[in-house]
Formats: structure tokens, C-alpha cells, sequence
């Protein structure tokens, strides 16, 4: 599942809930420094906001991963090398404004004259391929393996299970019992946002009509005289809402949040969680054949004309490389970058088959960086995500993956894609996961939703409130794991441009190793009780840092 949209949701989730109820020392601050850094008091301006994750700690005081820095004292006008990133996602819109010109183009292929050209197994593939055909909706992965495991095991009780089924069995009563849980979850959740909604849509509308616009400060909410009861609820329900909006964001920005929310949970009941539903099979392949791939088409975009299932690819596309010279709306991470699309990634669970052959087809057809920005914690094939990972390592490939958004510790609770088989043994050096941080320094750094691990998250880098490309020439703020890991991508991306001859094992090593470093105490999870010190939640204890990294890089490539 695309990691972002959580973050998002369960992010207001939490806050509506609340108002109703041995490395390198190359580092450009010394280690010792780098803490007694001031806070950043100020709000950010809207500039700031929509360019943080390239801000400089030491310049600016918000920990970004020093873009800008390294672009005007490091890379200047240099040319590096052509690099492909592939976007394992929903899709990308490779019509935008902002990445016109930067879409990998199949150059062995004729475009639309229904043969496989290049002998590579998929026909017209000129920009990717799209492994879901016309499908959009799916569901969870542990809700497949209820559906498969029902009918065998309904009603039966343990003593009644042959021992070479129990494994089995005990599966199949994990995931009803969690299916059980999110289903009623969600229903409630559907059922409280719905009744926000009504609640705060109408105390508004009441009250802007009162004070003649629609984007009110607080401070001209509270100047209101009311005379009717009715009003003074309203007055005094939405000044608590105040208290509860993101910087900048307005009422309006909360009732569309909510209206987001209500549509969020409706579709997990009408296609996540929904027990009825069978999509795959306007696929036409076997999910459980690996050897089955003729399947899916070249049209990475989908089929939706409003491109609206394609928003999370175009933003992480976007991320990692929006054009930086055509003064758009936003600036990649990485120049010299051709981004190679590959949709796989449903609204929903993804298959591990899909994200096998994804990765095998973005290594064999010259990608250096992959980027994966989804997740999720059932596996019914796993060994073939394995082997794929293990292919891209063989092949010299770095894949870059989100660490997931729910504030839970990796090294309890595994989460996949991932490159420990139970957690313990490594299968690649060139697999890469990201947390993520928020642009606050100090006890908050790190984002509330961001899942962590000692062992099994390599490094944090900006997720907040990340501006960037969504579809039909649009942009916007999107959060999560999502979202740091394309970041990361993209330094990785530069570092294979300018230093080609290093490997991507060395690329990894040199990202973890250059990042700049805090002996803050942070908030884990988004729990103000839960604590803990930001070097202890990931392998590096680092947050990525652009400009160290490119010194890193030239050092080691000598």
C-alpha cells in the first residue's frame, strides 16, 4: 500500500479523536554543534514550507538534506552522468509540466506497433510498464489470505487441525482477528468522520456567511457577537478546531480533510477490506504463477481520464526529479535523472509477484535506483520479493524503500518489502530504508507516523508536509515514509551522476555515513510519553544529508 495516504489520514484520525473524545567526521558542523543549533521559533513562511526538505540545518535551522547548499558550493555547473530511476508505484503522470523531457524513454522499442522490439517480454513498454492492467482498487494482503484460507479452516477449532495444517491454521486465525479488528475500526472511524463533517461543515457555513468570507482567522471567528444559541456552539466548536489545523491550513483545508478521510475509510470497506471482491481478475494472470508474465500493459498512467489513482507515483516522481530550471511549481532533489515508470502499486495491497517482476524489470532494462515507497506487514510470496532484491544487489542497483507509517518499531514487527529474512539475516547491501522527519528540530524531529528500527531503518530524511508534483500540471502536500524515501532516492541518484565508478553498496554506505547526526531526545510515535534518542532509531542515527554525502562520495571515489 502506497505509504502516504496513512500518514495523512491517521494523522487527522488522531487529532479529530482528540477534540471529540564509527562513521567519517565529514560533516559541515562539527558533531558538537549541531546541537547547540538554535530552535526555530518562527513559523514557516509558504516559500520555506514548500522547499524545506532542501534546507541546510546549520544555515537555516530546519533539517533538511542541504540541497540547495550542495547544488551552488558542490555541483555548480557540472555534468555528471544520465541516471534512470525507476518509481515502483501507482503510476506517474508522464504528461506533467514538471517532468515533461525527464520520463525514460525505451529507445530499442517502436512506439505502438504492437511488437516486443527489444525482445525483453513486454510489447511497446517505451516508458515502463503497468503490471495492473486497468485496475485501480485492491485488497489488503492479509484479507487475500482470509479469503483463501475460509473456506478450510471456518469453525474448526485447533484440536481438529492436522499438524502439518497448524501452521496454517494459526494464520488463518491471526488474520481474521485482525480483519475483525480493522473492519469495525474503520466503520467507526467512517461513522465519526461522517458526523464531523456534518457537524463542522455546517457550523461553517453558518458562520462564514456571518462574517462574509471563507478563510476566517480565529481572531475574526471570536470577534463574532452571537445572539442564538445555535451560533454560539458554532462559534465556540470551531475556535477548538483552530487549535487542531496545520500550519497555514485554514477551516475550509479541515473540512476537506475530513471529507479526504470519510472517502478514505468508505473505499477500505469497499475494496480493502471487502471479502466480495475479486479485481485481479480483469488482470488475466495467475497472482500465484511467478512464471505467468504476460500480463498488464504500457500505458503507466492507468485508465482513469481524472488520473486521480495516479497522484502518490507523480508525487514521489516529483520529489526525486521535477525539472529545477523550468521555475514551476516545485524542484526535484535530483538533476541528470530519467525517471522510469512502472505501476504496480494498487489502492491497496500490492502483490509480491507484480513487485518481483517490477524490480527485475526496471534492473534489466538499466535502472540504477529504485525507488519503493509502499508496504505492508502480510506476505504471501515473499521469497520472490527476496530474490528479486537479491537480483538488483547482483546487478549493481540500489533500491530505496520507506520504512511505513505506523509509529511501530521494525525490529519487533516486520514489514515488506524488506531485506531481513525474519528479521535477522540481510540478503542485500543495496536495499535502503528511510523514516522520516519533520521540519521541527528539537523533540518533535521525528514524524509522528514514522515507523523506526535500530536494525531495520537505515536513515531518516524529510516526510512532512513534502510539496511536489501530483497530476494534471498540479502540486501539493503529501506526507510520509512516502515521501523520504524519493528524497533519498535522489541523492543517490546525484552521487551515481557525478561518482558512476562507485557501487551501489558504496552508495548506501556513503548515505548512511555522511548524514548529520543529534543527541536529542525525540518523541517516537507521535506519543509525548514515548521517548527515546534519535540515534537509537535507526541503523545510521542519521538524518541524510546532500552536501556531506558528495564530499563523501568524491573522497571514495578517488
Amino acid at each position: 500500500m502506497n505509504t502516504s495516504k496513512k500518514a495523512s489520514i491517521f494523522t487527522l484520525a488522531s487529532t479529530l479523536m482528540l477534540a471529540s473524545c564509527g562513521a567519517p567526521n565529514i560533516i559541515s558542523t562539527p558533531i558538537a554543534n549541531i546541537d547547540a543549533i538554535p530552535l526555530k521559533t518562527k513559523t514557516l513562511t509558504d516559500t520555506q514550507l514548500k522547499h524545506w526538505n532542501a534546507a541546510d540545518l546549520t544555515s537555516d535551522t530546519i533539517p533538511g538534506m542541504s540541497v540547495e547548499k550542495a547544488y551552488n558550493e558542490l555541483i555548480k555547473n557540472r555534468k555528471g552522468k544520465s541516471v534512470i530511476v525507476a518509481v515502483i508505484d501507482s503510476g506517474v503522470d508522464i504528461e506533467h509540466e514538471d517532468l515533461k523531457g525527464l520520463i525514460w524513454t525505451n529507445k530499442k522499442e517502436i512506439k505502438n506497433n504492437g511488437k516486443d522490439d527489444d525482445g525483453n517480454g513486454y510489447i511497446d513498454d517505451i516508458h515502463g510498464w503497468n503490471f495492473l492492467g486497468d485496475i485501480t482498487d485492491e485488497n489488503l494482503e492479509y484479507v487475500r489470505i482470509l479469503k483463501r484460507l475460509k473456506p478450510k479452516y471456518e469453525g474448526k477449532s485447533e484440536a481438529s487441525i492436522a499438524a502439518a495444517d497448524l501452521e496454517e491454521y494459526k494464520l488463518y486465525k491471526e488474520v481474521t482477528a485482525e480483519y475483525d479488528k480493522e473492519y469495525n475500526e474503520t466503520l467507526q472511524n467512517k461513522n465519526r468522520y461522517e458526523l464531523l463533517f456534518q457537524q463542522i461543515s455546517g457550523a461553517h457555513k453558518e458562520v462564514s456567511q456571518a462574517i462574509g468570507k471563507e478563510n476566517y482567522s480565529k481572531k475574526e471567528l471570536l470577534a463574532l457577537n452571537p445572539t442564538t444559541t445555535q451560533m454560539q456552539q458554532n462559534v465556540g466548536g470551531l475556535s477548538q478546531m483552530f487549535g487542531y489545523l496545520e500550519e497555514g491550513e485554514t477551516i475550509p483545508d479541515l473540512i476537506k480533510n475530513i471529507k479526504d478521510g470519510i472517502d478514505h475509510f468508505t473505499s477500505s470497506l469497499n475494496a480493502n477490506l471487502n471479502l466480495d471482491l475479486n479485481v485481479r481478475s480483469k488482470v488475466g494472470d495467475n497472482p500465484d504463477n511467478i512464471n505467468d508474465t504476460k500480463y498488464g500493459n504500457n500505458n503507466v498512467m492507468g485508465s482513469d481520464p481524472k488520473r486521480d489513482n495516479i497522484k502518490h507515483g507523480t508525487h514521489v516522481a516529483g520529489i526525486i526529479a521535477a525539472n529545477r530550471k523550468n521555475k514551476k511549481g516545485g524542484k526535484g532533489i535530483a538533476q541528470n535523472v530519467k525517471i522510469m515508470a512502472i505501476r504496480a502499486v494498487p489502492d491497496g495491497d500490492e502483490y509480491d509477484k507484480d513487485i518481483a517482476l517490477a524490480i527485475r524489470y526496471a534492473v534489466d532494462n538499466g535502472a540504477k535506483v529504485i525507488n519503493t515507497s509502499f508496504g505492508k506487514y502480510y506476505s504471501a510470496h515473499p521469497e520472490w520479493v527476496y530474490d528479486a532484491i537479491k537480483y538488483a544487489a547482483d546487478k549493481d542497483v540500489l533500491i530505496v524503500n520507506a520504512a511505513g507509517n505506523e509509529g511501530i518499531n521494525l525490529d519487533e514487527k516486520a514489514v515488506y518489502p524488506n531485506d531481513q529474512k525474519n528479521n535477522t539475516t540481510e540478503i542485500s547491501d543495496t536495499f535502503l530504508t528511510v523514516g522520516a522527519l519533520n521540519y521541527e528540530y528539537g523533540s518533535n524531529l521525528v514524524a509522528d507516523f514514522s515507523n523506526y528500527g535500530k536494525e531495520n531503518v537505515d536513515v531518516f530524511a524529510p516526510g512532512v508536509k513534502i510539496w511536489a508534483t501530483t497530476p494534471l500540471n498540479t502540486y501539493e502536500y503529501l506526507q510520509g515514509t512516502s515521501m523520504a524515501a524519493p528524497g533519498v532516492a535522489g541523492v543517490a541518484a546525484l552521487i551515481r551522476s557525478y561518482y558512476p565508478n562507485l557501487k551501489a553498496s558504496q552508495v548506501k554506505q556513503i548515505i548512511m555515513d555522511s548524514g548529520v547526526s543529534t543527541s536529542n531526545t525525540v518523541v517516537i510515535g507521535g506519543e509525548a510519553t514515548h521517548t527515546g534518542k534519535f540515534t537509537d532509531l535507526s541503523k545510521s542515527g542519521k538524518m541524510v544529508n546532500l552536501y556531506n554525502a558528495m564530499i563523501l562520495a568524491k573522497k571514495l571515489s578517488k
